[in-house]
C-alpha cells in the first residue's frame, strides 16, 4: 500500500464530508476500492479525519474546525471574563457587608452606588456615579454622554478606600435622566494586569 494512496484517499473524503455535509462507510469504503485499497482502511481514513466529523444518527456529519488562533483569542476572553466576576463579586460583597439597604436587581445586577474614577482614552479624567453593577457590566451617572467610549474605571473596594479594582469598559448606550445628567450603561471588557495581580494575591491569603 502506498502511503500517498491512502492521503489521497482522505483528502477525497474530506471534500466529499466538507460538499455533502456527512458521509456513511459505505462512502469512505467506495473511495478505498476506487484507489485499489483494502475497504478495511476504512476506520484508519475516518481517524485521519476526525477533528473535522462527528458521529450522529448512523453518519459522520463535518463540524468546521476553528483556528487556532480564534481558539486562543476565545481562551484569553474567559480568562479575562472569569477574573472580572472574580473582581466584581469581591465588590459586591463588601458593598453589602457595609450597606443595610442593598436591593437585588433582575439578570443579577445589584443596586451599587459609589463614585469612582475613570479616565478616556485620551487620558481624560472623569468623577462618575455608580448605579448598579452585575457580572457582565456596571452603569454610570455623568454630565455628558459616554456613548461608544472605552474608560478605566477604578472601583474602591470600600467607601473612601485607597485600593480599588480597576475594569476596562465600553459604554453601549447613553440617555438622559435629568437635566445635565445621563445614565449610561457599559459592559466589562477586561480586568487591568495589574488588578489581577493585586486580586491572585489577596485570593492566596
Amino acid at each position: 500500500m502506498s502511503r500517498t494512496d491512502l492521503v489521497g484517499v482522505v483528502q477525497r473524503v474530506l471534500g466529499r464530508v466538507q460538499h455533502q455535509g456527512s458521509v456513511v462507510p459505505r462512502d469512505i469504503r467506495k473511495e478505498l476500492a476506487e484507489a485499489g485499497l483494502s475497504e478495511k482502511l476504512w476506520k484508519d481514513v475516518l481517524e485521519s479525519i476526525r477533528p473535522s466529523i462527528q458521529y450522529r444518527e448512523g453518519r459522520y456529519h463535518y463540524v468546521p474546525t476553528v483556528p487556532v488562533r480564534i481558539q486562543a483569542r476565545m481562551r484569553t476572553r474567559e480568562n479575562q471574563q472569569r477574573q472580572v466576576h472574580r473582581a466584581v463579586r469581591q465588590l459586591t460583597r463588601r458593598y453589602k457587608t457595609g450597606s443595610t439597604d442593598v436591593e437585588r436587581r433582575e439578570h443579577g445586577r445589584t443596586h451599587f452606588i459609589r463614585a469612582v474614577r475613570a479616565s478616556t482614552k485620551n487620558g481624560r479624567e472623569l468623577t462618575l456615579l455608580t448605579r448598579d453593577l452585575s457580572l457582565s457590566g456596571i452603569r454610570l451617572l455623568s454630565g455628558q454622554s459616554l456613548l461608544g467610549q472605552q474608560l478605566h474605571v477604578h472601583i474602591p473596594h470600600d467607601e473612601g478606600s485607597s485600593e480599588s479594582h480597576c475594569f476596562l469598559v465600553r459604554i453601549l448606550w447613553s440617555a438622559v435622566v435629568a437635566d445635565g445628567i445621563y445614565d449610561n450603561g457599559g459592559v466589562f471588557m477586561d480586568l487591568v494586569e495589574s488588578e489581577r495581580a493585586t486580586l491572585k494575591i489577596a485570593n492566596e491569603d
